[in-house]
């Protein structure tokens, strides 16, 4: 019962990234916007929308390639990145509700997912 909600999260997780990643690409200022630090379109935008894709298909590919163990640890240190998203957003000014309730609430659930990951 653990390993089918351990696996659809970490899928979910995932894909949600490359979704916000594409998302950068395709749609930067509204992205942007959304994350709670408004921007014009620039290079900074493209280079989250790639890494947040990139770390999605990375995500993907640990879990079909590697085992759950590896994606584990992957989940355990890129939640890291929501947390520094947290970080930017109020040193930025943005919106506290959407630092604690988009950026960090992201960082708590990739790390269940990651214990989940873990207990499998």
């Amino acid at each position: 019962m653990l390993t089918p909600i351990a696996y659809g999260l970490a899928i979910l997780l995932n894909l949600l990234v490359m979704f916000i990643g594409a998302r950068f690409l395709l749609q930067p200022e509204a992205a942007a916007t959304g994350y709670g630090v408004p921007a014009k379109p620039n290079a900074y935008l493209t280079i989250k929308g790639v890494r947040d894709f990139s770390y999605g298909v990375l995500g993907l590919a640990l879990l079909a390639f590697a085992g759950t163990y590896a994606a584990a640890w992957f989940m355990l240190v890129v939640a890291l990145n929501p947390l520094g998203d947290t970080l930017i957003v109020l040193r930025s000014g943005g919106p506290k509700a959407v630092a604690f309730g988009i950026h960090f609430a992201t960082a708590v659930i990739v790390l269940i997912s990651a214990a989940l990951l873990f207990a499998v």
